[in-house]
């Protein structure tokens, strides 16, 4: 045998081999990790999405019984302050009879504040009954007068072809007088 031994075999180069190993894949990974990121950073929603995403609507001006109409991701949202006799008419109802059993508490998170998306959920129509003049249907809330729906004063559905009651969206109030859609 000879006195010399092959430096691969001894751990001579081993190490150096070994280093620029890592260090090819390491910058290797960087590089794939930058890119890739302008594509996954794509995949993100537009600053003009993210803006639609959530708004604030003053309610200081709106009196009882008053109703206005924001739009929330392309929605109308009907916002209603209700009168004592809208929230008694609520309450009154025996929730096993509806259709959609849902109390009014689990509608609202203030009693005199309904707020819900003014889309009819039998096929889409926009209901009557934000403006004073507007037909509220047989139960004093809302009227789709394109197939008949009838929905209270708590935006449940009557009567009529609608399967469900007008949804509610995620809201919070921000203080007395401001809320947050979205």
């Amino acid at each position: 045998m000879s006195e010399t031994a092959n430096p691969a075999e001894t751990g001579g180069d081993t190490s150096r081999r070994d280093m620029l190993l890592y260090a090819s894949s390491a910058l290797g990974a960087v590089g794939t990790a930058l890119a890739v990121w302008p594509f996954i950073d794509s995949m993100n929603p537009a600053k003009d999405v993210l803006a639609l995403a959530s708004i604030e609507v003053d309610l200081s001006p709106i009196q009882e019984g008053q109703a206005i109409t924001a739009v929330w991701r392309g929605k109308p949202v009907f916002i209603r302050y209700r009168t004592p006799a809208d929230i008694e008419k609520a309450r009154a109802v025996e929730v096993s009879s509806l259709r959609d059993p849902q109390t009014d508490d689990e509608r609202v998170i203030r009693d005199q504040w309904l707020i819900m998306i003014g889309i009819c959920t039998h096929l889409g129509c926009v209901p009557k009954g934000q403006k004073p003049g507007d037909p509220k249907g047989e139960y004093d809330g809302w009227f789709c007068v394109c197939h008949g729906s009838h929905y209270d004063t708590a935006g449940r559905i009557r009567k009529g072809p609608a399967p469900l009651n007008l949804p509610v969206p995620p809201y919070e109030f921000l203080d007395d007088t401001t809320i947050r859609i979205g």
